[in-house]
């Protein structure tokens, strides 16, 4: 079973014996997903978690995990990778690494971004931001709101409120947000035309008429 506590998202977790594709398969067959947990010097673990608590837990990105593997001391963790199944989008295996309270780790941080800009098009350089936060306490998510900017503006490292404890890797001067104009339905049309001839697309009359403004209506009409 997995719930909620300061100290993290419980899981149990179970060591495992044995390898390989066919093991992996088996493993997701009886709803556990296969996982390996290292770091801080300690010896690379295989172990399974709980299907269906473990893929609810790494939704939240960065979610500090507290693992019960039987020794009485829980382990905390947090998921460094999460490889996923592209079609039915199921978990196949998590890289988790150690964690310890009071130090201060390096994640990558998803960025939201809130409100609009009349007449411009948000441009975000990345979708997340590298930052440093004691591994008990990390943020989930920075949030950026471009309300009150103009065309033109932009926002840099520097520029951002990111949330209490947490301390930006990147540059101070990285550009982050962009607003630009909103193109036109003639600069639309043009960069369509020139994909298209791209790759060696010709268009005829009838459809250079039909993007410039409606078909003539049929005697049925």
């Amino acid at each position: 079973m997995a719930s909620s506590s300061s100290g993290g998202i419980k899981l149990t977790a179970h060591e495992r014996t044995e390898f390989g594709k066919g093991a992996a398969r088996r493993i997701r067959r009886s709803e556990q997903i296969p996982a390996v947990l290292y770091g801080h010097g300690e010896p690379l673990r295989h172990i399974t978690l709980p299907g269906h608590e473990t893929m609810l837990a790494v939704k939240v990105p960065n979610q500090l995990l507290s693992l019960d593997l039987g020794s009485g001391q829980p382990v905390l963790a947090i998921a460094r990778d999460v490889q996923v199944e592209p079609i039915r989008r199921v978990i196949e295996h998590v890289d988790l690494v150690i964690v310890r309270k009071g130090e201060r780790i390096e994640v990558s941080v998803p960025i939201r971004l809130e409100g609009e800009v009349p007449g411009g098009v948000t441009t975000l350089e990345s979708p997340t931001l590298l930052v440093t936060a004691v591994a008990t306490d990390l943020p989930d998510q920075v949030d950026i709101d471009v309300s009150g900017l103009e065309i033109g503006d932009t926002l840099t490292v520097a520029d951002l409120t990111l949330p209490a404890g947490s301390e930006a890797v990147n540059e101070p001067e990285a550009v982050v947000v962009a607003i630009v104009a909103a193109p036109t339905a003639e600069q639309v049309d043009e960069e369509l035309a020139e994909a298209e001839a791209a790759a060696g697309i010709e268009r005829d009359e009838k459809d250079t008429d039909d993007v410039a403004g409606e078909a003539a209506p049929s005697q049925d009409d």
